[in-house]
């Protein structure tokens, strides 16, 4: 034991007891105490490799960005200045802007218009009409609409908006339009003064001149009624739109041709017929041309209210009367008594057999005069053609006492 304590006296390590150099040496112990110490070995040099890579890609990055930091970037200066403009907008007063509204209230709605703040809608300024809640005219939550900035609010720097002022924007040019088009339009009369009466027009309240009445009746009593208007004026900057019920009517009247059939409302009812509001114009359906059957009371037929359709009689322009009729227009006689409906359905059809009759009626009544100027050399056909004499005209004439009835008794 001496001799080999001897031989290992130039190491460095600590005493060996007595116990442990007592148990036998083995390789294999001896390969066993040697693994740790490679494997320690292997893994520092993969970290240091690694440090390394990582150290080469930090240093290539530092000189990428310092030489060219905005190689292989898709976003540049270009970009970011649209990107502002998107989400910047022009908040002068006037300027229109789209939203979404997000809250609803009393007093109105909040909107998103992608500001820095949220805009206010006041209910007044939610639609041209009086309403007392914005979701009245379907503003609620999550609907988009396009709104223009009226002002801002001094306490928060909120924005203001209005749907009310791009309603009326719309409403003037509409009401250009239809001038443009010298259409005839409906208006609600609403008001009256010593010059004549305000009438509402596509939300526009217009002025119609006393002068520009053709109705008899006062102004009291055209107020909430419907009446008949054309355009004389549509003056968006001084707010002026003046109207005219005579040129209206003169339309309207142009269009009374005699066997036509238009469209009514009866207005009132007397014990000789009812009054029939034909376009702005009352016509009369006497109680004898209401049916082929005998009507003892008007208001088992009819009642205020009732549309219907009539056929023109005659007109009278110079007194303004207008003669009309149901009774023409009854496929069988006593149709609007039983089964009115059907005379509505079928008056134009009935209206035109009509015509057809009284056109060729009349044809026959020249073809008969003409019986006693031969040297016209015109006769009629049993069609109804008037043309040159042909054998279809008996010598004799024509016997127009046989001419059938428009409507079977």
């Amino acid at each position: 034991m001496a001799s080999l304590a001897q031989h290992f006296t130039g190491l460095r390590c600590s005493p060996l007891s007595t116990s442990r150099l007592s148990k036998s040496f083995s390789p294999t112990q001896t390969k066993t105490t040697l693994l740790p110490i490679v494997s320690a070995s292997v893994i520092s040099n993969a970290q240091t490799k690694e440090r390394l890579k990582l150290k080469e890609i930090f240093e290539e990055a530092q000189e990428r960005c310092r030489t060219a930091p905005m190689e292989g970037v898709s976003f540049n200066l270009d970009s970011f200045y649209s990107a502002l403009e998107k989400y910047d907008f022009n908040s002068e007063i006037g300027t229109k802007v789209k939203g979404v509204i997000f809250h609803t209230d009393n007093k109105g709605a909040l909107v998103d218009i992608t500001a820095k703040s949220s805009a206010h809608l006041k209910v007044e300024d939610a639609c041209m009409h009086k309403i007392k809640h914005v979701e009245e005219v379907g503003l609620v939550p999550g609907v988009k609409e396009e709104f223009v900035i009226i002002g801002e609010n001094e306490d928060d720097d909120s924005l203001i908006l209005s749907l009310k002022t791009i309603q009326f924007e719309l409403a003037w040019e509409r009401c250009r339009q239809l001038q443009a088009e010298d259409v005839v339009v409906k208006g609600r009369v609403v008001g009256a003064n010593k010059g004549g009466v305000v009438a509402v027009v596509e939300g526009l309240r217009g002025f119609v001149p006393f002068s520009q009445l053709s109705t008899k009746s006062t102004a009291e009593e055209l107020i909430e009624k419907d009446i008949p208007l054309k355009f004389v004026e549509v003056d968006e900057e001084q707010s002026r739109l003046v109207l005219s019920n005579r040129k209206a009517m003169a339309d309207n009247q142009a269009q009374l041709g005699i066997g036509s059939v238009v469209l009514g409302t009866v207005q009132s009812l007397k014990p000789y017929g009812a009054f029939i509001d034909i376009g702005g114009i009352n016509g009369l359906l006497h109680v004898s041309q209401i049916s082929h059957d005998r009507v003892s009371d008007i208001a088992t037929v009819l009642q205020p209210g009732d549309t219907l359709k009539v056929m023109i009689l005659s007109h009278d322009r110079e007194r303004g009367r207008v003669s009309l009729s149901t009774k023409k227009l009854e496929p069988t006689p006593g149709d609007m008594i039983r089964n009115p409906t059907l005379v509505f359905e079928k008056a134009e059809e009935m209206a035109q057999t009509f015509r057809q009759r009284i056109a060729q009626a009349e044809a026959m009544a020249r073809a008969d005069m003409l019986r006693f100027q031969p040297e016209s050399g015109l006769t009629l056909s049993s069609d109804g053609i008037l043309g040159p004499v042909t054998s279809d005209l008996p010598i004799e004439g024509l016997d127009l006492s046989d001419v059938p009835s428009a409507v079977t008794e």
